[in-house]
């Protein structure tokens, strides 16, 4: 997902420079901007779900790697140190990249303003 993000991000990054430099007699196809703003609403869309799917199953790591460092904490067992280390090495792959989902989506919102003031501006 990553990588999906990054390419889509890149590739309308480049779009948005190809679509600065023409004049606005070339962008009045009412239609194609129509479609163009659509598009990127829906890729936007797909990236919060994916979102608030990882924003969940972190919470969820994160909330049992506490519950599981609080019953350590108290019985001081071998089993819940495992299983505590392993919630952790879990959670830490699950934050970086919920922050890398989140960066992305907030970009994208930035990029349809200026995909919108440019093709209706």
């Amino acid at each position: 997902m990553e990588k999906r993000l990054k390419n889509y991000l890149a590739a309308m990054d480049a779009l948005l420079s190809s679509l600065e430099g023409t004049r606005s007699e070339q962008k009045s196809d009412v239609q194609n901007t129509d479609d163009m703003l659509r598009e990127h609403l829906t890729q936007i869309q797909f990236f919060q779900h994916e979102r608030l799917i990882h924003l969940i199953v972190t919470c969820l790591f994160a909330i049992l790697a506490f519950a599981a460092f609080f019953a350590l904490f108290f019985t001081m067992n071998a089993g819940l140190f495992v299983l505590f280390a392993a919630l952790l090495v879990l959670l830490v792959p699950y934050i970086r990249h919920y922050y890398i989902l989140e960066n992305g989506v907030q970009r994208m919102y930035t990029q349809y303003d200026r995909l919108r003031e440019l093709l209706r501006g």
